[in-house]
């Protein structure tokens, strides 16, 4: 809740006039308790879960919007039956636990400084502080991957979200409830680490919620914009790390390479790259997704030791 009575109070408290977006969040903001403003997350999150997917759970129904081309399983096809149960499964984890997760954890974001007021945030400062927000969310989600890739934590945990070898949008949340707590811890230490505006939280939840869902997609686009985003891995990196599933000891990175690089967890990856590259060159150029470029994904692993 701002501590203004009018615009007035506000542009006197401030110390000059307000902007457009400013005088916007004043007149939504005024009244509201931070904590309301806070619980808009729970709207953003399931929002972006229910509506950013479509378009390609639509394409891969009906295999219609000329999309086969970028298929990256071309052999796989989900089942509406699937699919549905999928989005039952995720909707039914979002209202028993991220839901009333993210209503009991106000005090935290209180705790760690995350402001309501005016002024708004810079758009330099929007953009730092994400970039910040990815980075550390991807680093220490690359080892807590790591780890539920070991042997206990696959078969205790992750092993439901590996029940999809080849992903779809919606399965981008679909996990077992542990994990889905444990992976709120690394979505959570950036804004701790560097806390800002509650705008600029909002963005931040739902853009690594889109990116999940890019990610998870099964197709690579290739107009996506994060195209030309540094490092930054993509639907059909994260797709091979599904496809070899638990033997998969690849591309445990959540956003960007360069961990998977540095600690030398991208060896089948590439390898598996080299090998199609081979194998397109023997067809005459013509493409194979993964699913089309070999049968035993174990042997990509072999060269990753």
């Amino acid at each position: 809740m701002l501590p203004y009575a009018t615009i007035e109070e506000a542009e006197s408290a401030v110390g000059r006039g307000l902007t457009l977006a400013e005088t916007l969040w004043f007149r939504y903001s005024a009244a509201k308790s931070d904590y309301f403003l806070y619980c808009h997350n729970i709207l953003f999150l399931f929002l972006v879960f229910n509506l950013v997917p479509i378009p390609l759970a639509f394409a891969e129904l009906t295999r219609s919007l000329g999309l086969d081309q970028y298929k990256i399983q071309p052999k796989v096809r989900l089942s509406l039956a699937e699919m549905w149960k999928c989005y039952k499964d995720v909707n039914r984890m979002f209202f028993l636990v991220v839901g009333p997760l993210q209503l009991v954890s106000y005090p935290s974001v209180k705790m760690i400084g995350i402001r309501t007021g005016l002024p708004l945030p810079s758009r330099w400062e929007i953009v730092s502080q994400l970039v910040v927000y990815f980075l550390v969310e991807d680093y220490t989600n690359y080892w807590i991957h790591r780890f539920l890739h070991s042997k206990w934590g696959y078969e205790k945990i992750h092993s439901v979200h590996h029940e999809f070898a080849a992903p779809i949008g919606y399965a981008a949340p679909y996990a077992h409830w542990a994990e889905v707590l444990i992976l709120g811890i690394p979505s959570f230490l950036g804004p701790a680490l560097a806390p800002g505006h509650m705008v600029t939280f909002w963005l931040w939840i739902a853009l690594r919620q889109i990116e999940a869902i890019e990610t998870h997609s099964g197709y690579d686009l290739p107009w996506t914009p994060t195209k030309y985003i540094p490092f930054y891995g993509g639907a059909e990196y994260h797709d091979y790390h599904h496809y070899v599933g638990g033997q998969s000891q690849s591309n445990f990175a959540s956003v960007f390479t360069y961990c998977d690089f540095i600690y030398g967890t991208d060896k089948g990856y590439q390898y598996h790259k080299k090998v199609l590259g081979k194998l397109k060159g023997m067809n005459g150029g013509t493409g194979t997704g993964l699913s089309g470029g070999k049968s035993d994904p174990s042997c990509d692993e072999v060269k990753n030791d």
